[in-house]
């Protein structure tokens, strides 16, 4: 495995930012940088290959194409359960995160979920749907109230 060097920098900076909507958008961006075409994509492969980059996609902003409802939902799964109960819930397209947090004292909820629908009804149900394929029944609804920033992490800014 590699290192991280300037150019790689430079491309994973390029590849945050809005993706420019032309007929060539690789070449604009490796000029913007500095290099080829060839060799921009020749490294965003190796970054893929190494790992180093997951994937490339488009951010739907989700209120203005009908899913204005969302919720957070934390449950609390017996830790010896909690990789299979996770399998299980990352299953549902409504699923958009997963995590595994620490509980506290008063708050024994270990995995949290995010779950989009276009109603607070439809997040309810497929809470309730979720529950009853993994049995996990002690759980707490999270629903948001409002969006003030929503942005993709920025890696190397400058």
């Amino acid at each position: 495995m590699t290192a991280i060097d300037k150019i790689d920098r430079e491309i994973i900076r390029a590849l945050q930012d809005d993706f420019p909507l032309v007929a060539e958008p690789y070449k604009l961006l490796a000029e913007k940088i500095g290099i080829s075409e060839d060799e921009f994509l020749r490294r965003v492969q190796n970054l893929a290959a190494e790992k180093k980059i997951r994937k490339m996609g488009a951010v739907l902003r989700h209120r203005e194409v009908g899913f204005s409802s969302n919720v957070l939902c934390a449950w609390e799964v017996p830790p010896d359960k909690l990789d299979s109960i996770a399998a299980m819930m990352i299953e549902s397209p409504a699923v958009s995160h997963c995590y595994d947090r620490q509980t506290a004292e008063d708050w024994n909820y270990n995995l949290y979920t995010m779950i989009h629908a276009k109603t607070r009804d439809e997040c309810e149900k497929i809470v309730r749907e979720l529950s009853e394929k993994t049995g996990i029944k002690n759980f707490t609804m999270l629903f948001s109230k409002r969006e003030w920033k929503k942005t993709s992490m920025k890696y190397f800014p400058e």
